[in-house]
Parts: structure tokens; C-alpha cells; sequence
């Protein structure tokens, strides 16, 4: 008599547990499938990128939304004229330089990335770039390059090589990618590239004077001649290559800037 209750109870205890099994088992799997079904077929932050440069026919609409911005950004360090060779001379030397340079709206977004004038994406970079043109800041909006080109007499130093570098001003905006789609992706039809409110994609906005020349930093290099800074240039058969900012030159390098009021207007 004693041992029928135990037995019952045990056997009644193992079915309870196997009936939770059971039921927990297609939650479980549930849990998995549904958030994978969330992310087929939506857009990924590169497809939005690519539909948004080739102006894709499943594009409602792509914008740039700019979140913050910098004026009087430096462009990359330039060398804009000719070297003059002047090593092995114990004297200065005067040379007249052909300076040019040219600036154009960029955008860094990816590698071989464009956005034509006449795309969706396009027409909002203008329109963004509308709305940093002020009083105080003139900018190319569009595709459209702005150049300087003159002549200067200047002066080489004893055993030095000399030349021109220039760094443009730009104002730098940044913000992200938009895109609406015709037809919804998994009842969606908006997605950001990279992601919603970042400030990763960068529209670069050269920065014009009054008289029409681009605004930005322009200054001679002399490079002593024999130092490791002169090698690399001569080495690389005086091309163009990277170099150091304004005064970043180290003990070697000499740089004096050149005031934009000295250089004559287009």
C-alpha cells in the first residue's frame, strides 16, 4: 500500500517533464528562424551605397543628411610647382616658380565612389552644399574645378631645393546616406549607409575668395640638400609624392608662407 503512491507520483513527475520538453523544443527554433526572416533581402549599408551612386532605378529617393561640419578644413599637402636644384652652391639662388593647383567638391564615402551632377544624390549634394554657401564662406556646391595658376619669383637657398606646396580650405560636412526605396524590403523602405545619424561620409567643399581664386594655405620649402628629406625627393626623380604639412617638415625643411593677397586673381 505504501508504494503505490511513490510509483504514481514518479511516473506523474516524468510525463510533466516530458510535455515541457515538447513544448519548449519549437520555441526554441522559433527564437532562431525569426531573426533571420527580419534581416533577408534588406538593404545592406553597401547595396545602399551602390544603388545610391548608379542612380538605380529602385530608388525613390537618395539624399546626403548632414549632421555636423568644419570650416576651414586643410585639404592634403600639395607640392604645386617645379624643384629647383640649388645643392652644392654656397649662395642663394632667385627662380622664378610656375605655381598652379585646382580644387573640385570630393566625397569620401568608398574607394572609386562618384555621384554624378544629374543623379538623385547628386542634386543633394548641391542642395547641401547651398546651404553652407554664406557670407562668409564661398564653396564650390558642384563638379565644377576652380583653379589658380601664375608665375613668382622667389629665392633658393644655399644648397637646397626649392619649391611650392599648397593645402586647400575646405569646408568638410558630414553626415550619411538615406536611400527610400519604390518597392518595401521586408516592410521597409528606408535604409542608411552606413547607419542612421553617422557622420562618416564626408563632402568636401572648397572654400573660394572674393576674387575668385581657391582659399587655402600656400608656402615656399626649402629642403637641405643631403638630408634624407632632399633624397627622397631627388630619388623619386622629383615627382609627386606625400609630404609633410606647413612647418612639419622637421629641422631640414624651411617652409615661408606666401599671403593669398599676393597671388594674382584668375
Amino acid at each position: 500500500m505504501s508504494r503505490t503512491p511513490r510509483t504514481s507520483r514518479a511516473g506523474g513527475h516524468r510525463g510533466r517533464k516530458k510535455r515541457l520538453t515538447l513544448v519548449l523544443a519549437p520555441v526554441a527554433s522559433l527564437a532562431v528562424i525569426v531573426p533571420l526572416m527580419n534581416q533577408a533581402g534588406a538593404a545592406t549599408p553597401s547595396e545602399v551605397t551602390a544603388d545610391c551612386s548608379a542612380d538605380s532605378d529602385k530608388l525613390e529617393n537618395c539624399e546626403f543628411v548632414d549632421v555636423q561640419f568644419k570650416a576651414d578644413s586643410l585639404g592634403p599637402n600639395q607640392r604645386v610647382s617645379g624643384v629647383t636644384d640649388n645643392c652644392g652652391s654656397t649662395s642663394t639662388a632667385t627662380n622664378t616658380f610656375s605655381v598652379s593647383t585646382s580644387v573640385t567638391r570630393t566625397i569620401q564615402l568608398e574607394d572609386g565612389f562618384t555621384a554624378a551632377a544629374d543623379t538623385k544624390l547628386g542634386d543633394s549634394f548641391f542642395e547641401i552644399g547651398v546651404k553652407f554657401n554664406t557670407t562668409e564662406f564661398n564653396i564650390t556646391r558642384d563638379d565644377t574645378t576652380t583653379g589658380l595658376a601664375f608665375s613668382r619669383s622667389d629665392t633658393v637657398q644655399a644648397d637646397s631645393l626649392g619649391f611650392f606646396m599648397w593645402s586647400a580650405k575646405r569646408t568638410d560636412v558630414s553626415g550619411f546616406l538615406k536611400a527610400t526605396y519604390k518597392e518595401a524590403q521586408d516592410g521597409q523602405k528606408v535604409f542608411f549607409a552606413p547607419s542612421e545619424g553617422a557622420a562618416t561620409v564626408h563632402v568636401f567643399y572648397p572654400q573660394i575668395l572674393k576674387n575668385g581664386t581657391p582659399d587655402g594655405r600656400l608656402w615656399l620649402r626649402n629642403v637641405k640638400c643631403g638630408t634624407p628629406e632632399a633624397g627622397g625627393i631627388q630619388n623619386s626623380a622629383k615627382s609627386l609624392r606625400a609630404e609633410p604639412g606647413f612647418g612639419e617638415g622637421g629641422d631640414n625643411v624651411t617652409d615661408v608662407e606666401i599671403p593669398l593677397g599676393e597671388i594674382p586673381a584668375p
